[in-house]
């Protein structure tokens, strides 16, 4: 049995899509960071069969809830403080997100300045479908 120590003060990300833990990882710039970072992968889970968790030492300045959303808007955001979960956030896809997918449409202003933000905005919901800002480039998940 593999046990990972409680959290003091910090943040639980959990029910997170089985796989995508290390996307988050890197997304969310914790390897760039000087805290204590845990991730456990494929962990039973009764709801979703198998989950990842991440668990991270500090406060909710290391979180970007817009990329969290974008990645997987059905994770849920634990905030601990002297051990015990004080809130608890969930999350929904963000109406518009910038510089976290890039523009693939090679006549998009975005691919001649370089220098210009990857703007996407929510154009369906439902099947999850954002469009570039500029070009109106369609991009689904």
């Amino acid at each position: 049995m593999l046990n990972i120590g409680g959290l003091k003060e910090g943040i639980v990300l959990d029910h997170i899509e089985a796989g995508k833990s290390l996307e988050i990882y890197y997304n969310l710039g914790l390897d760039k960071l000087d805290c204590q970072v845990a991730i456990i992968k494929n962990a039973k889970s009764n709801k979703m069969g198998k989950k990842d968790i991440i668990k991270i030492e500090g406060g909710m300045d290391h979180i970007n809830l817009e990329i969290l959303g974008y990645i997987d808007h059905n994770i849920t955001v634990n905030i601990i403080r002297d051990n015990e979960i004080v809130e608890k956030k969930t999350l929904s896809l963000p109406k518009k997100i910038t510089n976290i997918i890039q523009c693939k449409n090679p006549r998009c202003i975005t691919s001649i300045e370089q220098g210009l933000p990857h703007v996407f905005y929510l154009s369906d919901a439902e099947k999850e479908t954002y469009r570039c800002m500029y070009c109106e480039e369609k991009y689904s998940r």
